[in-house]
């Protein structure tokens, strides 16, 4: 009975410390949205793309997250520049929506593009019904 006590005992601890280390690693990366229809990318297809109601528990559980991204109701273009302290690259415009590429010094590394280093991509659509918001870029469709 002894024995059974102490493999239990371990075992117990052994899945606190498990938790302890998924909780710690969520706190230190946070997922960067606050927005809706989340999604993470691990890879550089779209088929390495994961939806989540919960970010924060799938970025700690899988590693090697590479991009994040995340739906808003409305134009949050302005909202999303300011709160990040970002500075405006360069922009497009393809299929109804306006495409904003932006640097933050808040966020992480970015990729390359038009000679620029960008790490935040910003998608409005014409009429300004939705944003979407991804680092480095919004790796899912809009």
């Amino acid at each position: 009975m002894r024995s059974f006590l102490r493999g239990a005992a371990a075992l117990l601890l052994a899945f606190v410390c498990i938790l302890s280390a998924l909780f710690l690693r969520a706190l230190r990366d946070p997922p960067v949205f606050e927005g809706e229809g989340y999604e993470l990318c691990f890879g550089t297809s779209s088929g390495e793309i994961v939806r989540t109601d919960m970010p924060a528990l799938m970025k700690a559980l899988l590693p090697n997250v590479r991009g994040e991204s995340a739906r808003f109701s409305g134009d949050r273009y302005a909202q999303l520049k300011e709160d990040f302290c970002a500075e405006l690259l360069f922009t497009e415009h393809a299929a109804g929506v306006d495409n904003y590429y932006l640097y933050s010094p808040k966020l992480g590394q970015g990729i390359f593009l038009r000679g620029n280093i960008v790490n935040l991509h910003i998608a409005v659509s014409e009429n300004g019904t939705r944003t979407a918001a991804g680092t480095p870029i919004i790796f899912g469709g809009f």
